[in-house]
């Protein structure tokens, strides 16, 4: 809603005189009554204000509309943009999102930088009109040269993004700047990303800090995310958890889902707070049921597992589909597991290789690849390839999948007989901290595989092995004759 100086001095004057006095409200809104029926236009928007704010009178949406319709009648610029957006958000009237650009559309022509702006995000977002983000980026710029700081923010989000304008972080920026300079909190948000990331300005995370800081002061729920990222990972500023745990109740608090879901975290694996699977699983649920897929994923695991809920196989499914099916690749990667083993639907092999692992596999999940490696080593759902399977071992290895290291060196061992090959993934993986890799290295140095015999090596191997839960390396190192050899 856009609002004229008249109603601001209005406003301003019932607060420094304190006309808490309900009988010289009432006159004041009888005055602007009279005034309206005669047709004042001004008069008309300082009542609708009074009726949207709830001074002096009860809160009246269907005479919001009213006088802003015969306000815009009139060809008043304010009152066509307000109209606009009671009609795009259904105030006073059923919501017509078409009549809402018209309305912007017919304000905007006029020279209102506030209805300007307004059209920019009904192209941009297809709000009434199809979407079409040329024209967004156009009318964002006639709005912001008039000065209007949410257009220079809005500008700046399509420098940084490249939405109807190639991208230009430097462009991005200067628009940014420019609408901080106006005390924009969003703008000062953005302006923070633009210094944590190094994007049209030189890399100062101490500067992306004191942005976040300052625009989460003035409220916004994003800033508020953003700080508490800092304080978690120490951006900018020294770690602190529990500073971390306040700025992301904040956020959350205001409804970013985002922070819904670092809340979760933080009960869950007690950053910045004691641990409470309970509370974790509530803040979850929050987010999840806002959209977040990675809240969705961990509702899953909730439900899996019985963390702070009952445990459910079905409904862990539930949620893990619901966020594979918004790209959550862990989720595509769970469900796949779903159902490979059965867990809240019927095995089936075929799904859990086709439909699911080789979605998220061919995405760069590591884990995917690696599962997708086992199906086609033993043959579940396709018949069984061990060119392909080691195709996928080495794609899920190369990004350091300790697992998918240890299977290589396997397969080398075994089906290659390279044993070279199989030593090298073996200590990629024992390095990496994979128990299985550890006792197959360890195994390596005790048989004298691809070098001499080594026994301290081997036992040293064997206890880190162990020490990560190994059977088969406590059963080694339960060996007499092996400790007697180390003597």
């Amino acid at each position: 809603m856009e609002y004229n100086l008249e109603e601001i001095y209005f406003l301003l004057l019932c607060i420094k005189f304190g006309l808490k006095d309900e009988q010289e409200l009432v006159k004041i809104i009888e005055y602007y009554e009279y005034l309206s029926e005669q047709g004042n236009v001004f008069a008309q928007l300082n009542l609708a204000f009074c009726y949207i704010s709830g001074i002096g009178t009860k809160k009246d949406n269907y005479k919001v509309f009213e006088l802003y319709s015969e306000s815009a009648k009139c060809g008043n610029l304010i009152a066509q943009n307000n109209l606009g957006y009671c009609y795009q958000y259904g105030i006073g009237i059923n919501k017509d999102e078409k009549k809402a650009f018209e309305l912007y559309l017919k304000s905007a022509e006029g020279g209102n930088h506030n209805a300007q702006n307004n059209l920019g995000i009904c192209y941009q977002h297809g709000i009434g009109i199809n979407k079409n983000e040329k024209k967004a980026f156009k009318w964002y710029l006639k709005s912001a040269k008039g000065e209007n700081h949410d257009a220079q923010n809005e500008l700046g989000n399509c420098y940084y993004i490249g939405i109807g304008v190639d991208r230009n972080y430097s462009k991005a920026f200067e628009w940014y700047l420019k609408s901080v300079e106006k005390g924009n909190h969003n703008a000062q948000n953005s302006l923070g990303s633009c210094y944590q990331y190094g994007n049209g300005i030189n890399k100062d995370e101490k500067k992306a800090f004191e942005w976040y800081l300052e625009s989460a002061k003035g409220g916004n729920h994003y800033a508020q995310n953003n700080l508490g990222i800092c304080y978690r990972y120490g951006i900018g500023i020294n770690k602190d958890e529990k500073k971390a745990f306040k700025w992301y109740l904040k956020s959350a608090e205001g409804g970013n889902y985002s922070a819904q879901n670092e809340i979760g975290d933080c009960y869950y694996f007690g950053k910045g707070i004691d641990k409470n699977y309970s509370k974790a699983f509530e803040w979850y649920l929050k987010s999840a049921e806002g959209g977040n897929y990675s809240a969705q994923n961990e509702i899953g695991d909730c439900y899996y597992f019985g963390k702070g809920i009952d445990k459910n196989y079905s409904k862990a499914f539930e949620w893990y589909l619901k966020s594979a099916e918004g790209g959550n690749y862990s989720a595509q990667n769970e469900i796949g597991d779903c159902y490979y083993f059965g867990k809240g639907i019927d095995k089936n092999y075929k799904k859990a290789l086709f439909e699911l692992h080789l979605e998220s596999a061919e995405k760069g999940n590591s884990n995917a690849q690696f599962e997708l490696g086992k199906c086609y080593f033993f043959g579940k759902g396709v018949d069984k390839n061990h060119n392909k399977a080691l195709e996928w071992y080495l794609k899920s290895a190369d990004k350091g999948n300790h697992i998918a290291e240890n299977e290589l060196g396997k397969y080398y061992y075994f089906i290659d007989n390279n044993y070279d090959k199989a030593f090298v993934w073996y200590m990629k993986s024992a390095e990496g901290g994979n128990p299985d890799g550890q006792y197959n290295l360890g195994f390596c140095y005790h048989c004298g595989i691809r070098s001499k015999k080594n026994i301290e090596m081997a036992i040293y191997w064997y206890e880190r092995a162990s020490d990560n839960g190994s059977i088969h390396a406590k059963n080694a190192l339960n060996n007499n004759s092996l400790l007697k050899r180390s003597k």
